[in-house]
């Protein structure tokens, strides 16, 4: 299982983009694309207080993401599929590390004009996949939290 975790924790690492399926109040899925910053196989991501996502997971933190990337070779992809549970971080300390790594990860994004209305969220991981079809078509090794 260690083994599974440090694969999801390197390739999270790497990476700048994830899909990150939410449930409406209407109870209906919905997918967003966020940059992400990781610590392991824990992901955070900042949005506008007032985004459907963050509308979202106030109602219902469970969320699940997918990170990987745009394959030429079926045979060639890897990926992470995660379940997880979603909590806005409202410590102002912790909320100020996570802005210093997304400029530190975002080249540009220190340019960007202050937004009073940016909060952070960190996605917990609860269950999670890294796939694998160099090993065999639709592999996948699976690890809980």
């Amino acid at each position: 299982m260690a083994a599974v975790k440090e694969q999801i924790a390197s390739y999270l690492k790497v990476h700048l983009y994830l899909r990150l399926a939410t449930v409406t109040a209407a109870a209906k899925p919905l997918v967003h694309t966020v940059g992400y910053i990781s610590e392991g196989c824990t992901v955070c991501f900042a949005t506008d207080s007032k985004s459907r996502k963050a509308e979202n997971i106030s109602k219902n933190p469970a969320v699940a993401y997918a990170v990987d990337e745009n394959y030429e070779d079926m045979m060639a992809i890897q990926g992470v599929q995660m379940e997880g549970k979603a909590a806005q971080v409202s410590v102002e300390s912790e909320t100020i590390r996570l802005l210093d790594l997304m400029v530190r990860k975002f080249a540009g994004l220190e340019k960007m004009p202050p937004n009073p209305d940016l909060v952070f969220f960190k996605i917990k991981p609860i269950r999670g996949f890294f796939l694998d079809n160099t090993v065999a078509f639709g592999h996948r090794d699976m690890v809980e939290f």
